[in-house]
């Protein structure tokens, strides 16, 4: 991956307190895809990881995560104060289609996941995407041309009589 000093993985130190604002952001979010579920169905936590890409191109910097089996309604992203959050969860199986079998290896995870990638520079936030597709999701928030070093003419205009 290209080093770009704007990102950083979210295991690096943060301010205490943007951990707290992750924190809330996170909880209001999990609570937003439980509202949209029976009591019964409703995500469970769990130790989910999911992989993350984060990369930057000359156009954008785009995050690609790993989310086989998850559901678009079970996924959120949200971008904030130059943290890009990846909130959702993975439903288990039904145990019932279960019930009669012996596992013999158990590998795939379930339940609640978040994960924050702080991204900095010229950004526009309001022009980013996120898409979900054959167990991957891409977020992509484009670049605004950055005019610094470059000269910019600014009209001189009359200014009004002060009679």
């Amino acid at each position: 991956m290209r080093s770009w000093s704007g990102m950083r993985q979210n295991d690096t130190m943060l301010p205490l307190d943007d951990v707290g604002d992750l924190a809330e952001q996170i909880q209001h979010l999990f609570e937003d895809l439980d509202r949209a579920r029976p009591l019964d169905h409703r995500l469970l936590p769990g130790v989910f990881t999911p992989a993350l890409d984060a990369l930057e191109t000359a156009e954008a910097v785009e995050l690609v995560v790993d989310l086989p089996g998850v559901a678009i309604d079970d996924v959120r992203v949200l971008l904030k104060d130059e943290i890009v959050l990846v909130v959702g969860g993975k439903i288990p199986p039904d145990p019932g289609q279960r019930s009669d079998a012996n596992f013999h290896l158990v590998e795939r995870d379930f339940g609640r996941f978040a994960r924050a990638v702080r991204v900095g520079g010229a950004l526009d936030a309001s022009q980013a995407t996120a898409t979900l597709g054959h167990g991957e999701l891409r977020v992509r928030i484009p670049k605004i041309d950055n005019r610094r070093g470059q000269g910019v003419l600014i009209p001189v205009t009359h200014a009004p009589d002060a009679s």
